[in-house]
Parts: structure tokens; C-alpha cells; sequence
């Protein structure tokens, strides 16, 4: 059996998930996690064969998470669930070390030959996921660049996490950082994509869907 660790932040989401995967003769769900924080306790606790995860989760976002996991079971397959379609998530996504990137709106008919694929070492875009990632690569190779590619994942996150209104003391403590370093990050964002204050910088990440409204 292979085992699935699900980590999204609405529970009917996981709910659905469990009872879509579990239809399938080969697979079982072991834990369920309602954000980063969780989910990573609950992969130490029982590591499973495959993490399906979501991007938007309150706390650690699902981009730090991969992080997380990379660094604690580097070979894990990681399958990203998600509603974001953008070709900057998917880019993103498997770049941090995702194997698998399925839309929340085509999971029912293609999760479970995702979670076998990665499983069996292989890796699992849908189509439109595939659409955007190759249109993603060939802005990069005409040179039109976006300006969230200048940004690492950590830039994003706290660009994300600004724009949420959060302030510079909140984001410390999520990340373990102190605010001078936060601060400094907040600088460099505003250099980098020609912005003036928080108020832009909130505007930016709408325009860009980095954050829901």
C-alpha cells in the first residue's frame, strides 16, 4: 500500500481527497494536517511514501514546506493540490522539489494516478500545469522575465505575508528570523521591484495572484 500524508487548510477538501484516494485498491491516507506546522510534526511522526500538499496554508505555506520536507526526507515525492494555475506557482512549485502539481479542479479525476506516478519515481503535471510551466520557460528564454523570477522563495513569502497585512514582528516569529532581518527583506523588495511602500507591495502581490482577495 502507499502510504499519502494530506495537508490543506479546509477540512472538506481533505475529506473529499481521503475518499477519492482510498477508492483506489493500492493507496492509503495515514495522516491528515491542516497547515505547514502540522504537517511536518505529523510526517516525523509516521513517514509516508507520498506528501500531498497545498500551497496557500496559513502559517508555513506550502512553498516552505517542501523546504522543510526536502531537508528532513529528501527523497519524498511531494505532490502539490492546489487552486492556482499561474505559470509562476507551478515554476515555483518544482523548483522548490515538487514531483507532481495537480489543480484542485482536476483532482478527482487524476490524483491517484498522480500519487502512483511520483511514487514510482516518475513526475505528474496536468495539462494546463504542463501549459503554464512551458510558457513559464519560454518567457525566461526570450529574456521577457517577470519580476517575481529576481525573487527567492523566501522573498515571495514574505512578500506574500506583507501583503497580507501582516507585520514585520508576526513574520519574524513564523520564520524564526529576527525583524531587522525581515526589515531587510522588506527593503530589498521594494528595490527589486521598483515599489514604494507596503501598500504597493500589497497591490503587487493581487496583480500577480500571490494572495487571495
Amino acid at each position: 500500500m502507499i502510504k499519502v500524508l494530506i495537508a490543506d487548510d479546509h477540512s472538506l477538501v481533505r475529506t473529499g481527497l481521503r475518499r477519492i484516494i482510498e477508492e483506489s485498491n493500492n493507496i492509503i491516507v495515514i495522516a491528515e494536517a491542516e497547515d505547514g506546522r502540522q504537517a511536518l510534526t505529523k510526517l516525523k511522526e509516521n513517514l509516508p511514501d507520498v506528501a500531498v500538499i497545498d500551497i496557500s496554508m496559513p502559517g508555513m505555506d506550502g512553498f516552505e514546506l517542501i523546504e522543510h520536507i526536502k531537508e528532513y526526507a529528501p527523497d519524498l515525492p511531494i505532490i502539490v493540490l492546489t487552486m492556482h494555475e499561474e505559470d509562476q506557482y507551478v515554476f515555483r512549485a518544482i523548483k522548490a522539489g515538487a514531483k507532481g502539481y495537480v489543480t484542485k479542479r482536476s483532482a478527482p479525476e487524476q490524483i491517484t494516478e498522480a500519487i502512483n506516478k511520483v511514487y514510482h519515481g516518475g513526475r505528474y503535471l496536468t495539462q494546463t500545469a504542463a501549459e503554464a510551466l512551458a510558457v513559464h520557460v519560454a518567457s525566461i528564454q526570450n529574456e521577457h522575465r517577470s519580476l517575481l523570477d529576481g525573487l527567492s522563495n523566501r522573498e515571495v513569502q514574505v512578500l506574500r505575508r506583507l501583503a497580507l497585512g501582516q507585520t514585520n514582528r508576526e513574520i519574524a516569529d513564523s520564520y524564526n528570523i529576527s525583524v531587522k532581518t525581515v526589515d531587510t527583506y522588506r527593503l530589498r523588495l521594494l528595490k527589486k521591484l521598483n515599489l514604494r511602500n507596503n501598500a504597493d507591495l500589497s497591490r503587487f502581490a493581487i496583480q500577480h495572484n500571490l494572495i487571495e482577495i
